[in-house]
């Protein structure tokens, strides 16, 4: 990945910004607050004020946040970002890591869906009494995998 193209001199407002990225005003000033985007300069009339780096940076966020990089990832890929000379291998590291949850989540729905097909289809429609539905989840016996 390269760096992240640096600041131009545009003085943009946190509604612009907000339109320019898809992010909404408050994300923009929640990541502010923690940090993943610097504290913008503010105007006389103490209005934040942003540049197209910052543009980019939120884009990149965003993007990250959309592939679902949890937000301590996304602050050391930014630090990676920033430093262009840097080998690469952590970001691979942090994608794989990545990776590896998103895998292991797709097997733990997987497993949900089967035990939830397997329980809908096992139901007779009759009483509660008789209730498969019931039956399943008041018992953890009935399920086929231990967890889901």
């Amino acid at each position: 990945m390269s760096s992240l193209p640096t600041a131009s001199p545009a003085a943009l407002s946190i509604g612009t910004l907000a339109k320019r990225t898809g992010v909404k005003v408050p994300t923009i000033r929640y990541y502010e607050s923690i940090g993943l985007l610097p504290e913008a300069p503010r105007t006389g009339s103490n209005r934040r004020s942003y540049d197209d780096g910052v543009v980019n940076r939120l884009r990149f966020i965003r993007h990250a946040r959309e592939l679902g990089f949890e937000v301590e990832a996304i602050r050391q890929l930014l630090a990676m970002a920033d430093d262009p000379g840097r080998p690469c291998r952590d970001a691979d590291q942090l994608a794989h890591t990545h990776l590896a949850e998103i895998e292991s989540r797709i097997a733990r729905l997987e497993a949900l869906r089967d035990e939830v097909r397997r329980m809908v289809e096992g139901c007779a429609q009759g009483q509660v009494r008789s209730c498969h539905v019931i039956e399943v989840l008041a018992d953890h016996a009935h399920c086929l995998h231990d967890r889901h």
